[in-house]
């Protein structure tokens, strides 16, 4: 059932691109935002559906929602080979290309990134 699961998340664009942005590392809803130029509520409402089948978690940190991919023994490993192959399958992709570079030049020094990476940054 879970890669059932796992394939039902992947069938929609946008989840591909939260999932592929996130394997960078934890981000906070803005960026997301920012980067795919979505409005909140689209973005958490996918964020949401991809939380409900366990391939992202949230922390709420302060007025921050906290998303990153499951760590450690967390992670399914059928969802490991499927991130693998993501990245392998979009590396050419103009859009997902777009995304990195887009969050390449964001300010990610919200408080609660700096949490979760431990940057030592500021604030969104």
């Amino acid at each position: 059932m879970k890669l059932v699961q796992i394939y039902q998340c992947l069938c929609d664009e946008t989840r591909l691109r939260l999932l592929h942005l996130l394997l960078q590392g934890p981000l906070c809803v803005c960026h997301f935002q920012a980067v795919l130029n979505e409005p909140q509520v689209k973005i958490s409402k996918h964020l949401g559906y991809l939380k409900t089948r366990g391939l992202v978690t949230a922390s709420r940190q302060g007025n921050w929602m906290i998303y990153a991919l499951p760590a450690g023994r967390e992670r399914m490993p059928e969802l490991e080979a499927n991130l693998a192959c993501l990245q392998d399958c979009v590396a050419g992709n103009a859009v997902f290309k777009r995304d990195l570079a887009r969050l390449r030049k964001l300010d990610l020094a919200c408080a609660p990134i700096e949490a979760v990476r431990g940057t030592g940054r500021g604030c969104c």
